[in-house]
């Protein structure tokens, strides 16, 4: 073998293993107390926060304070990291109101995100403490609170909303709005009666229900707030762009 095949052969594979580093590069992000950063932007992405009356286009690094709105566009997906180093992603055109952010001295969290419209997935930390941890994502209708999990939420514009769990089990609560009056039936013209007293309007009332959703369950909720039974659901039917772009950022996470 002559010299500089030697040399060839013992730099190829420096060079391919660096190649696969950056390729595997794990994501690194800058601790922040009470915010989010922001480690992955595509498209525009708008924010408005508390005393600004236009929205800034927002870059990647940049950090999302609570009480900041933020819209992806027709093409925008972001990614932000919170204090416990749970990842937060949204898909295009999306709305949300980054409600809390805090993490306390002995690991304690405390997380809030509104969702108005468009679609989250969220890769939740284990918490390390006990009770008076709190991470929840609401929207209208619900909302789904976990202590370590991967899930999506989908809120459409009539503000109904599908959970998925793709592992360990969340708890999704909400209100559905029931009449306690049904409406009289249509029918042929009858004879007025005179002058009575009639009840005065009825209220609405609020139903409370909660559901504990599994890995690989999903729980449907209609615009009036009613939820459906949940029902298994499997990778094949699941599987589009916005999740198969979720599961290989999440490995990025892991490493």
């Amino acid at each position: 073998m002559s010299k500089g095949t030697k040399i060839i052969a013992a730099v190829l594979p420096v060079l391919l293993l660096l190649g696969f580093a950056e390729a595997q590069t794990p994501v690194t992000v800058k601790m922040t107390k009470g915010q989010a950063q922001v480690t992955s932007l595509t498209g525009k992405v708008s924010m408005v926060c508390a005393g600004q009356t236009e929205a800034v286009d927002l870059k990647t690094y940049d950090f999302i304070k609570p009480g900041c709105e933020v819209s992806t566009g027709a093409d925008g997906r972001l990614e932000m990291v919170l204090p416990d180093r749970s990842v937060v992603r949204f898909a295009q055109k999306t709305k949300f109101k980054l409600v809390q952010a805090d993490i306390g001295a002995r690991g304690s969290r405390s997380v809030g995100i509104s969702m108005t419209l468009g679609k989250i997935w969220t890769n939740v930390r284990k918490s390390l403490v006990g009770g008076g941890d709190r991470f929840e994502i609401s929207c209208q209708n619900a909302v789904a609170g976990v202590r370590g999990t991967i899930y999506r939420m989908d809120v459409e514009r009539d503000q109904s909303a599908v959970v998925k769990v793709y592992d360990g089990e969340v708890s999704v609560a909400g209100v559905s709005r029931t009449q306690q009056q049904a409406p009289a039936a249509l029918g042929p013209p009858q004879p007025v009666a005179g002058p009575t007293v009639i009840e005065g309007p009825k209220p609405v009332s609020m139903e409370q229900w909660v559901y504990i959703v599994r890995s690989m369950q999903q729980i449907q909720i209609t615009s009036d707030g009613r939820a459906l039974k949940p029902r298994d659901f499997t990778e094949e039917e699941d599987m589009d762009d916005w999740v198969k772009w979720n599961k290989q950022r999440d490995k990025q996470f892991e490493q």
